[in-house]
């Protein structure tokens, strides 16, 4: 544990355990996690049901007992096994990404149409309650509350709690990317505890960013069985033939090890990627990015809707921000700029006036001050921006009149940042992958760190959006916006 008087920060399990520190097995809190959800969702069910079920009962107490406590139970039941058989409660999509949500929502939109075709074969007369209303109630409910269990996770995993401890095998230069990245997001779940590399050695000697260089590529089943590491993590190494990759899942079978083999298409990944067997050989298929169809529309109707919904919400609010923009300086209102849309088509974009006058003007004497990463021009301190500007800035206040630009079909509520008509000009073939789809009034550089975010980070965001673009995606950026504008992280 210790070298040249130092305490080994990053122990592997081997060492943990021989220290008596490794604390409950891994698949104890993955049980225990696993079986809170259930529960939340057998309850967030039932209290919906029993909701529904007391309020318009009561209309119909003559019935109560030959009509309402049968459609409640039913419903409970089929929702529970919608939920089982759509594996909404696997293990591995528990507590992180959106498949987690895809799932749930997959099931309870199935759990609704057996509803429809049960009620259209009884005749039920208050089927339509339960589909329209009791579902998409249990929707709310059940969302909710995974994710609160979720953020109790992530929490407790950025105190070094309920994480899988990983055997990582691979090129040094892969695992040290992988090593960087799982320390990054602590809340993936996923602790490189030891690597194994060709020649048992590390770029500083036998440690690899500070992670124990436990052996050859030849001998990671070994560890994995005597350490019991939960995850085998497989990176690109010339080493790895389909024969010794095979070879290394057979000698894995009978461990609590899960095999994870990262792909040499590093940034495809959701629904874009499939797993097909052509000839017997197991083959990626990777199928061209959706910018077209009909997820699009439903997309383009979400947005539309979306935005009249928010701006009806928010009028109140956008009243008194005007108002407090003209009485704070001199100006109007709003602050009009142009900026790069899909295609490449400029649009006119539509903020709450954070500066003082003259602002684009007083730019070029601020240039040599510029803290911003890559092509954006951004200052902590910025000596144009208004008392309240700064206060508008810092909770996304001032976007808010960019629904209108949403309403009239400019941008989306959720896509890549809007680019300056400068930066676009400066972008090569790459990186103007990001015009081929809306820019967003939020995204996934929003909710990743905004402005604090390296130029290259907030670029491979935003490509990584255009690639793997969904509706669930969507939903969560959605959702952890609240809380990126709350915090107000990365927002100056």
């Amino acid at each position: 544990m210790e070298q040249g008087g130092l305490v080994n920060p990053f122990p592997s399990a081997h060492e943990r355990l021989a220290n008596g520190a490794i604390g409950e097995p891994v698949i104890d809190w993955e049980e225990r996690y696993r079986r809170t959800v259930i529960a939340g969702d057998t309850v967030s069910t039932a209290f919906v049901v029993a909701s529904i079920g007391n309020f318009f009962g009561a209309r119909d107490a003559a019935n109560w007992h030959e009509k309402w406590v049968i459609l409640a139970f039913g419903t409970e039941l089929l929702v529970l096994g919608a939920l089982a058989m759509g594996r909404a409660w696997a293990p591995a999509v528990l507590g992180q990404g959106a498949e987690e949500f895809r799932r749930l929502g997959r099931s309870l939109f199935t759990a609704a149409v057996v509803l429809a075709l049960g009620g259209i074969a009884f005749t039920s007369r208050n089927i339509k309650l339960w589909i329209f209303v009791a579902i998409p109630a249990i929707a709310i409910v059940t969302m909710t509350v995974r994710y609160l269990l979720r953020l109790r996770l992530h929490r407790q995993r950025k105190e070094g709690q309920c994480l899988r401890p990983v055997l990582a095998a691979g090129s040094p230069a892969t695992l040290r990317d992988l090593i960087t990245r799982a320390r990054k997001s602590p809340h993936l779940g996923w602790r490189v505890d030891a690597v194994c590399t060709t020649d048992g050695l590390g770029f500083d000697g036998d440690r690899l960013e500070g992670v124990p260089v436990v052996g050859r590529l030849t001998d990671v089943a070994d560890h994995v069985r005597r350490d019991g590491y939960r995850v085998v993590a497989v990176t690109p190494d010339p080493h790895w033939s389909p024969d010794r990759l095979q070879r290394l899942a057979w000698n894995l079978e009978g461990s609590d090890a899960e095999m994870v083999v990262a792909p040499v298409l590093m940034e495809v990944a959701g629904p874009r990627l499939h797993v097909d067997a052509v000839l017997g050989i197991p083959l990626l298929r990777v199928s061209m990015p959706a910018f077209t169809g009909g997820r699009r529309v439903v997309k383009a109707v979400v947005d539309r809707m979306g935005a009249a919904i928010l701006l009806l919400l928010f009028a109140p609010l956008m009243l008194l921000v005007g108002l407090l923009v003209l009485l704070d300086s001199r100006g109007g209102a709003f602050y009009r700029q142009r900026r790069v849309g899909k295609d490449g088509r400029e649009f006119t974009i539509l903020k709450f006036r954070t500066m003082v006058a003259g602002a684009d003007r007083a730019r070029a004497g601020l240039v040599h001050r510029n803290e911003g990463a890559g092509l954006l021009f951004k200052l902590r301190r910025d000596p144009r921006v208004t008392r309240v500007g700064a206060v508008l800035r810092r909770y996304s206040i001032d976007e808010l009149p960019q629904l209108f630009n949403v309403l009239t079909g400019s941008m989306s509520l959720v896509g890549p940042r809007p680019p300056l008509p400068e930066e676009s000009a400066a972008y090569g073939p790459d990186i103007r992958r990001r015009l081929l789809v809306k820019p967003g009034l939020t995204g996934l550089w929003q909710i990743s760190g905004r402005s604090d975010l390296p130029w290259e980070e907030a670029v491979r965001l935003d490509l990584r959006y255009v690639e793997d673009w969904s509706l669930a995606l969507d939903t969560v950026i959605l959702w952890k916006t609240l809380r990126a504008v709350v915090y107000g992280q990365g927002a100056y």
